[in-house]
C-alpha cells in the first residue's frame, strides 16, 4: 500500500453495469455516505454500453408494445420503512406515484416522446406500464441518486465495455474496450442479465440449422432478437411459454401490424397478413398463470408453517439441506393454507364447515393422499374450488386428445377459466395462494444463503426449479395478454402444441420435427425459436468482464454462477477467499435471486444487498485521502455532464 502522503487525491469506485441494479446500489451508496464518519473524495465510474439507468433490458429503444409484467403500483426503486437496512432509509415515489407526480407537474424534469406522453396521461392503478415508460422512471431515479450524493463525490457515466480487471498492488486496473484504463480502489460488478455462448443442445441446433438452411433463434433477450427470418405464413415452432414467449408473440403479431378488436365481452384478433404461424409448446404446455387483480376479503395473510422459528432452525441446521425434502413440503402447506383461509373466511358461502374445523383437519392430512380429497369433498361443495397441487402445476398431466383441434379447445377453455379465477372477486382464494407463496419467498431469503445446501439442490432447486415455479404462479403476464392468446388461437395465428414438447433435428429430412404426448402425430417445420432468456452461466457468458473473472482466477464459479460472500457480496476468488476490492450483485451470482426493483413495503432482498455492499465499499475506500481539491474538479458539474475525469 502506498504511504498516506502518496495516495490519490480521490478514491475511485468502478461499477461495471449501469442498469437498475447498479443505480440501486448507487442510491444506497449515496445514503450510506450521508451518515458516514468520513467522506473521502470519491469518483464513481458507471460503465455500460447501454443507457445508464434503464440499461439493456429496460432501455427506451425497443418496441412500445413491450410491457412490464407488474402493475404500476407494484414497482419501486426506493427503500421504505419495511426495509431492514443499515440505512438510512430514503423513501421515494413508486412508479405509480411518480407517474401521478409527472402528470400533475410536481415532477418537472422528465422529457418524453408522444407515445410515452399519451401513456402518462392515461395510466392508472392496476395498469401494466410499458418498458419505455419505465426507462424514464429509471433515468429519473439515477439523476436523483446522483443529486443526493454529497459534494465530495462525483459520478461519471461512460458508454463503454469493460474487457478486463487486473490486480496491481492495493488497487485494480480496469481496461475498457475503447482503450482507456482506470485505476480503481473498489470494483462492483452489477452487470444484470447477460447472454451466453451457445452450448450443449443449443449449439447443436445452431449447427443443424446452418447445415440445412433453416431459421433458428437461440435463447435471447426479446428486444435484441432478430426476428426478420420468420416471414409471413411461415410455421414457426416456439419452445417456451413464459414471459419471453409472450413478448415474442406480441412482436410477431401486433408488432407486424395486427390488431385486437373488442366487441362486448369478446376479443377478436384481426391479422395483418404479415404474421408467421406460431406452434407453441413447453413442458407444461400452457403459459404462466396471469397476474391477479382481485382483492383479499378474508383473514389477514400470515405464515403458519414457515414461521421465523422454523426458518431459524433450518438456517442453523448442521445437516445438509435439500429443498425438495426439507422446504417444499412446508411451502405446499403454506400455499394450501393461504388458499383455503381466503376461501373459508372470505367466501364462507362456498364452504360447509367452519375454517377452524377445516384447518385442524388440513394440518393432519397428506395433501397428496385420498384423505385430502375426501376432506375437500366433505367441506367444499364445488369441486372447482378444490386445490390439487399436482394438477395446478401441470394441468395437462395424463391428458391425451383425439386431434389438435380438441387440444386447442381445451387450452383455450383452461386459459379462460384461469383468467376468470385470477380476476373475479368471488375467486380471491387464488390471491390467497399467491400471497402465501410471496410470503414464503420472503421467509426463505435467510435460508437461501445457508452453506448447508447440497450442491445438487442448490443448482437444481434454488437456481432452477424453485424460481421457475414461483414465476409460473406469481410472476406471469398481465391478464389481457392471456385474453389475447385466446383470440390469437381462435384466429389461427397460434396453435398450442401440447405438454412436454419435443423438438428433434431430423438430418434425413433436414427439418425440425415437433411432437408432444398430448396429441398424436408430429409436425415438421423449417423454423424454431427457443423463447427463454439465455442461461445465467457466468463462466459461459458473452460478457467480457465476467469472462475475465473466470480466466484470471479472480472469481470462482459454482455451477456457472459467480460465487460471492453472503455477508457483503464480495467476489470469492479461485482460492476460496473473499476479494479485498471486488463485489458482485445480480442474477449471475450464486446469491439468492433478487430482482433489481421490487414491490413497495416488502423489505426487498435486493435493497438489503445493495445496502450491505454499499457500506462495505465505503469501508474499503475510507483510507483514500485527498491531496487537494483541485484535481477532483466541481463534482456537480462533472456528475451532470458525464465527462470522464
Amino acid at each position: 500500500m502506498l504511504p498516506r502522503s502518496e495516495r490519490s487525491a480521490h478514491a475511485t469506485v468502478v461499477v461495471i453495469g449501469a442498469g437498475p441494479r447498479a443505480i440501486g446500489w448507487l442510491e444506497r451508496f449515496a445514503a450510506a455516505r450521508s451518515v458516514a464518519a468520513e467522506r473521502p473524495r470519491v469518483v464513481v465510474q458507471l460503465i455500460d454500453p447501454f443507457p445508464a439507468g434503464p440499461g439493456r433490458i429496460w432501455r427506451r429503444e425497443q418496441s412500445p408494445l413491450l410491457k412490464l409484467n407488474s402493475m404500476v403500483e407494484d414497482v419501486t426503486m426506493f427503500t421504505d420503512d419495511s426495509c431492514s437496512v443499515e440505512g438510512p432509509v430514503r423513501p421515494g415515489p413508486s412508479l405509480l406515484e411518480w407517474v401521478e407526480a409527472v402528470r400533475d407537474g410536481r415532477i418537472e424534469d422528465v422529457q418524453v416522446d408522444p407515445l410515452v406522453a399519451d401513456e402518462l396521461a392515461r395510466l392508472r392503478r392496476g395498469d401494466f406500464p410499458t418498458r419505455r415508460l419505465h426507462a424514464h422512471y429509471l433515468d429519473w431515479f439515477l439523476r436523483r441518486a446522483i443529486a443526493d450524493l454529497d459534494g465530495r463525490a462525483v459520478v461519471v457515466r461512460r458508454t463503454d465495455t469493460v474487457v478486463a480487471v487486473e490486480s496491481a498492488d492495493d488497487h485494480d486496473l480496469v481496461r475498457l474496450a475503447g482503450g482507456d484504463e482506470l485505476t480503481a480502489d473498489a470494483v462492483v460488478y452489477a452487470i444484470g442479465h447477460t447472454g451466453s455462448e451457445p452450448a450443449g443442445e443449443t449449439a447443436g441446433l445452431v449447427r443443424f440449422a446452418r447445415r440445412h438452411g433453416l431459421s433458428y433463434q437461440p435463447p435471447a433477450f426479446t428486444a435484441d432478437a432478430d426476428l426478420t427470418a420468420f416471414g409471413p405464413g411461415d410455421v414457426v415452432a416456439v419452445r417456451g411459454m413464459g414471459l419471453a414467449a409472450i413478448d415474442l408473440i406480441v412482436l410477431l403479431t401486433e408488432g407486424r401490424g395486427g390488431r385486437f378488436r373488442r366487441s362486448g365481452d369478446s376479443l377478436e384478433y384481426v391479422p395483418s397478413g404479415r404474421e408467421p404461424k406460431l406452434l407453441l409448446g413447453s413442458r407444461r404446455g400452457i403459459p404462466y398463470r396471469s397476474k391477479i387483480s382481485s382483492t383479499l376479503t378474508g383473514e389477514a395473510p400470515a405464515l403458519r408453517y414457515l414461521t421465523p422459528d422454523v426458518v431459524a432452525q433450518l438456517t442453523a441446521s448442521p445437516d445438509s439441506l435439500d429443498f425438495r425434502r426439507d422446504i417444499w413440503p412446508l411451502v405446499e402447506r403454506e400455499m394450501l393454507h393461504g388458499y383455503y383461509r381466503e376461501l373459508f373466511t372470505g367466501h364462507p358461502e362456498r364452504t360447509s364447515r367452519s375454517w377452524a374445523e377445516f384447518r385442524a383437519d388440513l394440518d393432519t392430512v397428506d395433501p397428496h393422499s385420498p384423505a385430502y380429497r375426501s376432506l375437500l369433498a366433505d367441506a367444499i361443495p364445488d369441486p372447482a374450488d378444490h386445490l390439487l397441487l399436482e394438477l395446478f402445476d401441470r394441468p395437462l398431466t395424463g391428458a391425451r386428445f383425439e386431434d389438435r383441434d380438441e387440444l386447442q379447445r381445451w387450452v383455450r377453455a383452461h386459459l379462460a377459466d384461469d383468467l376468470h379465477r385470477r380476476t373475479a372477486p368471488e375467486h380471491s382464494a387464488s390471491l390467497g395462494l399467491f400471497t402465501a407463496l410471496l410470503l414464503t419467498m420472503f421467509a426463505l431469503a435467510p435460508v437461501s444463503a445457508s452453506p448447508a445446501w447440497t450442491e445438487e439442490s442448490r443448482v437444481r432447486d434454488l437456481h432452477g426449479w424453485w424460481p421457475a415455479y414461483f414465476s409460473y404462479v406469481a410472476s406471469g403476464p398481465p391478464g389481457h395478454r392471456i385474453a389475447e392468446l385466446i383470440a390469437l388461437s381462435e384466429a389461427g395465428v397460434i396453435e398450442f402444441a401440447g405438454a412436454d414438447i419435443g423438438v428433434e433435428p431430423d438430418e434425413q429430412r433436414g427439418r425440425f420435427v415437433v411432437s408432444s404426448p398430448s396429441v398424436g402425430g408430429a409436425v415438421a417445420v423449417d423454423a424454431l425459436i427457443d423463447a427463454w432468456l439465455p442461461p445465467a452461466h457466468a463462466d459461459r457468458t458473452d460478457n467480457s468482464a465476467l469472462r475475465d473473472l473466470a480466466v484470471s482466477g479472480a472469481g470462482s464459479f459454482r455451477q456457472g454462477m459467480l460465487r460471492v460472500d453472503p455477508a457483503d457480496a464480495r467476489v470469492i476468488d479461485a482460492a476460496g477467499r473473499p476479494h479485498p476490492r471486488r463485489w458482485a450483485i445480480g442474477p449471475f451470482t450464486d446469491a439468492p435471486f433478487a430482482g433489481a426493483f421490487s414491490r413497495p413495503n416488502t423489505n426487498a432482498l435486493s435493497f438489503r444487498e445493495n445496502d450491505r455492499t454499499a457500506h462495505a465499499v465505503i469501508r474499503r475506500i475510507e483510507h483514500v485521502t485527498d491531496r487537494g481539491a483541485e484535481r477532483a474538479g466541481d463534482p456537480r458539474t462533472l456528475a451532470l455532464t458525464g465527462e470522464p475525469l
